[in-house]
């Protein structure tokens, strides 16, 4: 896309990510690194803000002990935090509606595969996700496991 083509908001999400990008690179270590969103609603605006990147394991604490000691974050709050991410991810496994289908025992690339693989089956050949498991979840199973 050329420079005239981009709306304001995209320049100003281009220039946002640079300074983030420049700002992450002299980060070493355990801590959290800049991102670049939006806000919500009619009009966004671009921001930045600090968020764990959990795409680099390095830079995550590896212990609730050091998590406490990185952000000086007091118990009721990490308390809360703990409860509305148990709640989120309860949510997400419940409302997943392959979840029945997924056998615990694989590793999470394999089954974040055979979810991709029933979905884009079903999508492609126009059928239930029930009738796509039926073909694909034989294969998995025989090649990982129930």
């Amino acid at each position: 896309m050329s420079e005239e083509t981009k709306s304001a908001l995209d320049i100003a999400r281009d220039e946002a990510q640079e300074k983030a990008t420049a700002v992450n690179k002299s980060r070493t270590g355990i801590g959290t690194r800049q991102v670049v969103g939006a806000t919500r609603g009619k009009n966004p605006q671009i921001i930045t803000y600090e968020q764990w990147d959990d795409s680099q394991p390095d830079t995550l604490p590896k212990t609730i002990e050091a998590f406490v000691e990185h952000t000086k974050i007091e118990a009721p709050t990490l308390l809360n935090f703990a409860i509305r991410g148990q709640n989120d991810a309860l949510y997400e496994a419940a409302s997943d509606p392959l979840a029945e289908f997924v056998v615990p025992s694989w590793p999470a690339e394999v089954q974040s595969t055979f979810r991709q693989a029933v979905r884009n089956y079903a999508r492609g050949l126009q059928m239930t996700l029930d009738e796509a498991v039926g073909t694909i979840r034989p294969g998995f199973v025989k090649k990982f496991g129930e």
